[in-house]
C-alpha cells in the first residue's frame, strides 16, 4: 500500500465544522506536503476547483496547477498529482505546463483527469458544460492532444473540438512516454475512456466489496483491450485514528452532525451530473468524496486491518483526508503504517 493524502486547498474538508486549524494558504500546504515527504507519503493529490465545494463558494480556495508548481521547488520526492478538466483548458497549452513542471520537479509530476460536474462554476468560469457523455467525448480529444504533444517531435491533431497544426512541444516530460495519467469515473463511458487512455484508476470511499468489484470489472476491460496492466487503483477515504473506538466514533458524530448547508451546494450537481454507482448519502457527502465509506475510523489496530483487507482485493494506494490535516497526518504515519507493517508480516508468515 502507498500512501498520499489530499492537500488541504479549500480550509479542511469537513462540511459541518467551520474552522478546522487549516487555513487555505500556501505556507499551510507547503508545511503540510514538506513534512507528509518525511513521514513516508509518497503522493499528494491537488483538486482542481475554482470554487470552495466544501466550505461554501464565498470561502477561499487555492488554484491547483500555480500550487503544484510552487510545491514542486520546495519537495524532493514525492509525487505530486494535480487534477486537470479539460472543459476549462486548451490541451496543448497544459502539455507545455505538464511538462515544464514534471521537468521542474525531476519527473514527479502526474495528473488526475476530471471530466467535471459542476455546473455552476462552469457557468462562473466559463466552462463548457455540456451533457456528460459529450463531456467524455471532450476528455478523449484532450488526451490523445497531451499523448500526441508529448511523444511527437512535430503533432497535428484534427478533432471535435481542439485543433492543433504542426505544434512543437520542447522539452518533454522527464516521465516517458509520459507522466501517469490518472482518472476516476463510474458511468460506463467513464470507464470505457480510463480503460482505453490513461494509467491508473482512481475512486471515491467505498467497502472493501464495492472496491473489489471495480477493480475486478477495469482489469477486465484492460484485458479485453489487450493493454498492459493499471498502474495503479487509489481509493480516497477521510480517516479518524484515536486512542479508543469510542474516542474515534464520538469524532464520527461531531464531524456529521449537519449545522447548515453552505458546503452543500455542489451536492445535487455532483450527484445528478456525474452517473454515479452508489446512492450519495447526505452523510456520506458531510465529508469529501465518500471519504466516510471505507470506514477508516477507529484505533491504530483497527484501521490497520482495514487497510490489510483493501490490499488483498488489489487497493495499492489511499489518498487520505484528514483533520486538522498536519497533526493527523502524522499521528497515522506514526500509529497506522507501522501497524500494517507488522499485520502485513504476520499474515505472511501465517501463510
Amino acid at each position: 500500500m502507498k500512501y498520499g493524502f489530499w492537500l488541504p486547498i479549500f480550509g479542511g474538508w469537513l462540511r459541518n465544522v467551520e474552522d478546522e486549524q487549516m487555513p487555505p494558504t500556501f505556507e499551510y500546504a507547503k508545511e503540510v506536503i514538506q513534512h507528509a515527504e518525511e513521514w513516508g507519503y509518497d503522493t499528494t493529490l491537488i483538486a482542481e476547483l475554482y470554487l470552495n465545494d466544501i466550505k461554501g463558494i464565498e470561502a477561499n480556495s487555492l488554484e491547483a496547477w500555480t500550487t503544484a508548481a510552487g510545491l514542486a521547488a520546495v519537495t524532493n520526492k514525492i509525487e505530486i498529482m494535480t487534477a486537470v478538466r479539460p472543459i476549462y483548458h486548451n490541451p496543448a497549452v497544459i502539455a507545455k505546463m505538464a511538462a515544464n513542471i514534471d521537468q521542474l520537479s525531476g519527473g514527479r509530476f502526474t495528473l488526475n483527469v476530471v471530466s467535471g460536474w459542476w455546473s455552476e462554476e462552469a457557468k462562473q468560469y466559463g466552462g463548457d458544460f455540456t451533457e456528460h457523455d459529450e463531456r467524455y467525448d471532450r476528455t478523449i480529444e484532450f488526451l490523445e492532444v497531451l499523448k500526441g504533444l508529448w511523444k511527437e517531435e512535430t503533432f497535428s491533431y484534427h478533432g471535435k473540438f481542439y485543433q492543433i497544426e504542426n505544434t512543437k512541444l520542447a522539452p518533454k516530460p522527464i516521465q516517458q512516454p509520459n507522466p501517469i495519467l490518472y482518472a476516476g469515473g463510474e458511468s460506463e463511458k467513464g470507464k470505457q475512456v480510463i480503460s482505453t487512455l490513461c494509467d491508473a484508476y482512481v475512486m471515491h470511499g467505498g467497502t472493501v466489496d464495492e472496491i473489489q468489484d471495480k477493480i475486478a470489472n477495469m482489469k477486465n476491460r484492460r484485458n479485453i483491450l489487450d493493454k498492459e496492466a493499471l498502474q495503479s487503483f487509489s481509493m480516497a477515504a477521510y480517516v479518524i485514528c484515536r486512542d479508543s473506538e469510542e474516542e474515534a466514533l464520538q469524532e464520527l458524530e461531531r464531524i456529521t452532525s449537519i449545522k447548515d448547508e453552505k458546503g452543500y451546494v455542489g451536492m445535487k450537481d455532483f450527484t445528478s451530473k456525474s452517473q454515479l454507482e452508489q446512492q450519495v448519502q447526505i452523510k456520506d457527502y458531510s465529508v469529501s468524496n465518500r471519504g466516510l465509506r471505507p470506514n477508516l475510523v477507529g484505533t491504530p489496530e483497527q484501521i490497520a486491518k482495514r487497510i490489510i483487507e483493501y490490499e488483498k482485493v488489489g487497493l495499492d494506494q489511499l489518498l487520505l483526508q484528514c483533520s486538522p490535516q498536519l497533526e493527523e497526518l502524522e499521528r497515522f504515519a506514526k500509529q497506522v503504517m507501522p501497524k500494517v507493517e507488522e499485520l502485513r508480516k504476520k499474515t505472511s508468515t501465517l501463510h
